[in-house]
């Protein structure tokens, strides 16, 4: 499984230093325009509804396992969203930041980019709770879909293991274009969104190392990884 799981936590970790160091490189106002500067009509409504996924979709598909009678599963990803999203309020009421909307009115030269029909938010900006959420759940189905992967045949091992390594990089880029969304939509800055697909990322990982057994109901000699 970890061999398995490498494939996300290595490509998100590569993606974690690149923003790290556009944070350090780059002051937020100047990022936010370098990272919010080319908008088109497509992209607009796109990451304009993709960003409600994390407003109530993404909280319908982590029932699905009930139709298969997988309830720990569901209760998985519960656990994982309300710790995670408990967390999350508690670094938001103590830096209590401003969001761009608030942060661009001190700048009279330089304009917010916007989307037409999106109600900005002013405050408790640090960190984006969209984007934990984003993080939350694929990161859960890349834990669920690594175990399941590592307790398969050797025969279907041999012949998805490429396909799963794609499957994991999909998640990845599906959870960061979640976050990246608040951006587009300047509901959030970069250091925001980061913060957010860190507790997104570490919520479930450490959910799932330490209650793995009960998650998925193991016995005891499936908790010992190859």
């Amino acid at each position: 499984m970890k061999k398995i799981l490498s494939v996300y936590s290595i490509a998100y970790g590569v993606l974690l230093m690149v923003v790290l160091g556009m944070l350090y490189f780059y002051p937020k106002v100047e990022l936010h325009l370098l990272l919010n500067s080319h908008h088109t009509s497509i992209q607009d409504t796109f990451f304009k509804y993709y960003s409600m996924m994390a407003e109530g979709p993404l909280y319908i598909l982590a029932l699905l396992p009930l139709l298969w009678k997988k309830k720990e599963l569901t209760i998985f990803f519960a656990l994982c969203e309300l710790s995670g999203g408990a967390v999350l309020q508690i670094i938001k009421h103590i830096f209590y930041s401003q969001r761009p909307a608030s942060v661009f009115e001190h700048y009279n030269n330089l304009a917010l980019p916007v989307v037409q029909g999106v109600d900005l938010h002013h405050s408790n900006s640090f960190p984006s709770g969209h984007a934990s959420t984003f993080f939350v759940f694929f990161t859960c189905c890349a834990l669920i879909l690594a175990y399941k992967y590592q307790h398969s045949s050797k025969e279907n091992k041999h012949h998805s293991c490429f396909l799963i390594d794609v499957v994991m990089l999909a998640f990845l880029v599906l959870a960061a274009l979640g976050a990246y969304s608040r951006i587009y939509l300047s509901q959030h800055f970069l250091s925001d969104v980061c913060m957010g697909s860190v507790i997104g990322f570490i919520t479930p990982c450490l959910f799932f190392y330490f209650g793995r057994k009960k998650i998925l109901k193991l016995k005891t000699n499936e908790i010992t990884e190859k």
